[in-house]
Parts: structure tokens; C-alpha cells; sequence
């Protein structure tokens, strides 16, 4: 699961354009919609292109929905799924995401517990591994490109919090990714508590020593492949390559490194 250590120079943001490089040889890059730089994630401009209009009508939508977010999923759950298959819009979707994973009443309920985690002391190496994976979260991302930068600061206090509350299963290295892609879109706190409600609410267990929760997906994933694949999952089984060898990242990273970055972002 590791992505390439090799880091790019740091950017210095200038609207729409980073410039890197030295005074002497400065070159300058296009950032995404999304804040990449260039990698597998960075979108082509054209790419599922909505106009400003659509855009507006959906932002219109999804604001009186979010205003009445209980009323909406007690009464009209079903548009509220089809409205998210559809897609958030990027101005609401740290917002969205809170009231969707229920980190908003998980924070509500624990307020000064981010700060007090970060006081507290974490399990041995905790401090060593979550420093040495810092670097290797979306490199081309203007928010994680600077070594050091409030991106990589942030992404550590998450991850560091994460294990000193959860002791039980530490810092894993597939949780980097996910509170990176959090942390794009929501502050610090918020993106850990979003954190703590998937890993306990829909993915619980995942990170155990063991990885037995990892292990029944894939049988389902097998399970799956064989009755609407089979072609492919005769030509696995053919040459011994087992669900764990290629679903593992997929699932503990919840895609987040895999998938097109807009297909991350629906997930």
C-alpha cells in the first residue's frame, strides 16, 4: 500500500497556478478543481465539466436540505441517496459528509476530546510511523505538497489522536489516506471525528491486527466476482491470486488511492 516517497518541490500558491522551483528557474503548474498539481489524481479540466448553472441549482438544493437534515432522512431518505449518488457539491460536502457519518453528534457529545488526545500520550513508534507515511498523502495536492506545511500538521494531529483513542488497534497506515481526503474538505477536528464515525459505524473492525472484517469482504467480493464475472474470477483462480492481494487496499483506503478522484469523492 505505499505510494511513491519521491516529493515535489514545494508550491507557492498563486491563484489558479502553483509556481515551483527556484527565483532562478521558476516553472509554473496547473492546480485541478480539486487542488492537484499532477499525479493520478489530477482531473482533466473537461472532465464531467457541470455548468456554473447546475451547479448553483444543486448548491440551492442541497442547502434546504442540510437546513432540515433530520426532516429529510426521516421523510425523504430515498431522494437524499439518490441526491448523493448524483453528487455534493464540492462547497457542501465537508458539511455534508458530517451529518451522513453522524461526526457532527459524535463531536457535539465530546467537546475538548480532539485537544485532550492530542495532550495525551500515544502507544510506542506511534509518533515514528504516522511521521514517516506524512509525505507519501497526495503529494501533488497543494495542501499536503509542503513538507512540514499546515496540511501535514493537521494530517498528524488527526492520526495522532486517532491513536491515542482508539489504543486498541494504533495508527495504521491505511488510515493516512482517509483522513487526508477528509481533511480537504473540513478543519482538523471535524475531519477526525468524521474519521472515528466511519471506522466505527461502517467499517468497524477493519483495522484489527488480524484483518478478519477485510477477510469476509473479500470472500464476498470472491463471492460476487464469481456470479457476475466469471470469465475473470476462472482467470484468478487460474493463477492463485486471492481476493486479500488486491482488495486489501482497496477497501482499507475506501478506494481513496485507487478510483478517479471524482469516483473517491462519491464514495
Amino acid at each position: 500500500m505505499e505510494e511513491s516517497t519521491e516529493n515535489p518541490t514545494d508550491p507557492v500558491d498563486n491563484g489558479n497556478h502553483v509556481e515551483t522551483g527556484s527565483s532562478s528557474s521558476r516553472s509554473t503548474v496547473e492546480i485541478d478543481k480539486y487542488g492537484f498539481t499532477g499525479g493520478s489524481q489530477y482531473t482533466n479540466p473537461e472532465f464531467e465539466e457541470i455548468s456554473v448553472i447546475k451547479i448553483r441549482q444543486r448548491e440551492v438544493k442541497w442547502l434546504t436540505m442540510l437546513d432540515n437534515w433530520d426532516l429529510w432522512m426521516a421523510k425523504k431518505f430515498q431522494k437524499v441517496k439518490r441526491r448523493c449518488r448524483k453528487g455534493i457539491p464540492s462547497s457542501l460536502r465537508g458539511r455534508a459528509w458530517q451529518l451522513l457519518s453522524g461526526s457532527n453528534l459524535l463531536q457535539k457529545q465530546q467537546v475538548g476530546k480532539y485537544m485532550e488526545l492530542l495532550q495525551s500520550q500515544a502507544g510506542t513508534n506511534t509518533v515514528e510511523d504516522i511521521e514517516k507515511d506524512l509525505h507519501r498523502q497526495f503529494p501533488f495536492h497543494e495542501m499536503f505538497a509542503q513538507r512540514g506545511g499546515t496540511g501535514q500538521q493537521d494530517l498528524y494531529n488527526i492520526l495522532y489522536a486517532y491513536a491515542v483513542y482508539n489504543p486498541k488497534d494504533g495508527y495504521c497506515q491505511a488510515h493516512a489516506p482517509i483522513a487526508a481526503v477528509l481533511l480537504m474538505h473540513m478543519p482538523a477536528e471535524e475531519a477526525f471525528w468524521c474519521m472515528v464515525a466511519m471506522f466505527d459505524f461502517y467499517i468497524p473492525g477493519y483495522f484489527s491486527p488480524g484483518l478478519e472484517v477485510v477477510q469476509v469482504d473479500g470472500s464476498v467480493m470472491q463471492g460476487l466476482l464469481r456470479a457476475v464475472c466469471p470469465i475473470i474470477h476462472k482467470h484468478m483462480e487460474k493463477h492463485n491470486v486471492s481476493p486479500m492481494l488486491y482488495c486489501t487496499e482497496w477497501f482499507m483506503c475506501i478506494f481513496s488511492r485507487t478510483l478517479p478522484w471524482p469516483s473517491v469523492l462519491r464514495l
